[in-house]
């Protein structure tokens, strides 16, 4: 693989995991986990 085509995929990479870590941030920081397995809890 050229130079240019690794850079490219390690840069897709850490966007990749820089949103979906941002997404668990803010689902974390909203208490909507938390909330969804107190109902996961109740219903079973």
């Amino acid at each position: 693989m050229s130079t240019s085509a690794i850079v490219m995929m390690l840069v897709a990479m850490a966007v990749i995991w820089g949103g979906l870590t941002l997404a668990v941030v803010s689902l974390l920081r909203h208490g909507a986990v938390e909330d969804r397995a107190g109902d996961l809890r109740r219903d079973l």
